[in-house]
């Protein structure tokens, strides 16, 4: 293959834009590392793991880590399905201009908020690792009382959480560039530290693997035994690996994002799952007492510390505060893209506004801003509500689960009506695209009912017990989907169109051929 000229890779994926109607109006400054960052900081091992692995352990012992690798192979099935698409389309807004153009305009925007909402109340959940993990650095970060009280941390949290939103805001407002170069230096860290950490806690083992085979007798006087125990503790697996779409969704702020985004999202995805499979099954082999309480408490922080020491495992939960924020960063720029996507189609609310592009900066200021307020408020409504860390996280990820649905269900119609063609020359399943596709719906269908399955547990563990918190997921989720496709169909339907400041020109006609020069009759 004849290599291309320098810089044709952003002329032809420039010029694929002109399919959904849009000029170029972002400025190509992200390189293949950029891309893999920007994937893998949303992932973020150190984030997901130190966040909910109290909640791995709690609900499903030590065998809860088996539910790491059906996780990794349900979304790698989702990925590669995904890698075909940045390859064919790669633009920003990747999941609802996917869904748009593979399911049509009304699951389209119907998948683009579902992901917009969805991005906001995530931006809350990944803010509230912060209480996870400052607190046990230094008292100091005990803003808002000590923890004596029970709503002491759920407060905590909502300030420490809304500190980082306003800094990623304004990260994301100066242009992304800034964002990049924070982004690429703290994944950089991450990664360091999540192999030295593997190293430090390899060393320390204590037993061997046939711990990962105990469920410490939970699941019992369950209807569904243990199985129903694993399946609750495998949602802390499920709220780690998605978000390897930002790669994609970056597109056109990348350089050559037809051929670097496939990789970009395979390799976070990749490298998420074996980084992090090896620092949980390192921490159960590695902590002191595998029957302490506060392995179901104070999760893989109290690990770090108990195992490795006070001065190391501090320096280790620094990282971690790094990595926090880093995933912080790059879910507020996926949410930025999604929304400014939506927006130059006018499928939003003060869509001019929303689409409009710094010409200082380079970056849709608007969305930044609004996206962070919002999910400070977010925060702020379940100030006093002592079980906000699982209900807004498990929200989010159904959510993310239901919107990436809205990719892989129409790409697998379109796939039997024999009408799914892969980009000539890039990212391609080829024969093996049909039964990815069916296992990535049926994964997607089945882990979204199994997130949002009405677990006391989960949803109401404390009392007062109420049957609406209960069913908190369903509830939520569909006031949010039947309001969303109520303001389309009403105030949208028939006017999504390209808004002018986005819209690409329109091509000028072939010349046809002069008097001078027309064949004779």
């Amino acid at each position: 293959m004849t290599a291309a000229a320098p810089g044709q890779g952003d002329r032809d994926d420039d010029e694929s834009l002109s399919d959904f109607g849009y000029k170029p109006q972002l400025k190509r400054t992200l390189g293949n590392f950029h891309t893999f960052a920007a994937g893998i900081s949303y992932i973020s091992i150190l984030t997901g793991t130190f966040q909910l692995f109290y909640f791995g352990v709690g609900f499903g012992g030590p065998a809860y880590w088996w539910s790491w690798p059906m996780v990794f192979v349900g979304q790698l099935m989702v990925a590669l399905c995904f890698c075909e698409l940045a390859a064919r389309y790669p633009v920003a807004g990747s999941i609802y201009n996917w869904s748009k153009k593979l399911g049509g305009p009304h699951l389209g925007w119907l998948g683009g908020w579902m992901m917009v909402t969805a991005t906001m109340v995530s931006l809350s959940a990944v803010a509230l690792a912060y209480q996870q993990t400052l607190p046990q650095i230094s008292s100091v970060f005990w803003v808002i009382g000590d923890g004596s009280h029970p709503t002491d941390a759920a407060k905590n949290a909502v300030f420490l959480g809304s500190c980082l939103i306003v800094f990623t805001t304004l990260v994301n407002a100066f242009g992304v560039k800034l964002m990049a170069r924070i982004n690429s230096a703290g994944v950089l860290v991450e990664l360091v530290a999540a192999v030295v950490l593997i190293v430090l806690l390899a060393v320390h083992v204590t037993r061997g693997p046939a711990t990962i085979t105990q469920t410490h007798g939970l699941g019992q006087g369950q209807s569904m035994g243990y199985f129903g125990a694993f399946l609750t503790a495998s949602l802390a697996s499920a709220y780690v690996m998605y978000g390897f779409d930002t790669a994609s969704s970056l597109g056109e702020e990348s350089r050559n994002p037809s051929r670097n985004a496939p990789r970009a999202i395979l390799r976070a995805l990749v490298a998420s799952f074996v980084i992090g499979g090896l620092i949980l099954l390192f921490a159960l082999l590695a902590v002191p007492d595998l029957n302490s309480s506060k392995l179901s408490t104070d999760g893989l922080q109290f690990v770090v510390l108990s195992t490795l020491g006070s001065s190391v495992g501090q320096a280790v939960l620094w990282c971690v505060f790094i990595a926090i924020t880093v995933c912080e960063l790059a879910v507020h720029t996926a949410g930025i893209r999604l929304a400014f996507a939506m927006a130059r189609d006018n499928g939003l609310p003060a869509s001019s506004a929303v689409a409009r592009v710094s010409p200082r900066f380079q970056t849709p200021i608007v969305p930044a801003v609004v996206i962070g307020l919002v999910a400070i408020g977010i925060l702020v409504l379940n100030i006093d509500q002592p079980q906000i860390f699982s209900v807004v996280t498990s929200i989010a990820i159904i959510m993310i689960y239901l919107a990436y649905l809205s990719v892989t269900a129409p790409m697998l119609w379109q796939r039997l009506r024999g009408r799914w063609q892969p980009a000539e020359g890039r990212f391609s399943l080829g024969k093996f695209g049909l039964p990815v596709n069916i296992v990535a719906v049926l994964w997607g269908g089945a882990m979204a009912v199994n997130l949002a399955w009405p677990r006391a547990s989960v949803y109401n563990a404390t009392s007062p017990h109420h049957w609406y918190l209960k069913w908190g997921a369903f509830l939520y989720i569909g006031v949010i989907a039947v309001a969303g496709f109520a303001y389309y169909w009403f105030r949208k339907r028939g006017r999504i169109d390209v808004i002018e400041g986005s819209r690409a020109a329109a091509a000028e006609p072939e010349p046809g051929p002069g008097p001078e020069t027309a064949a004779s009759p």
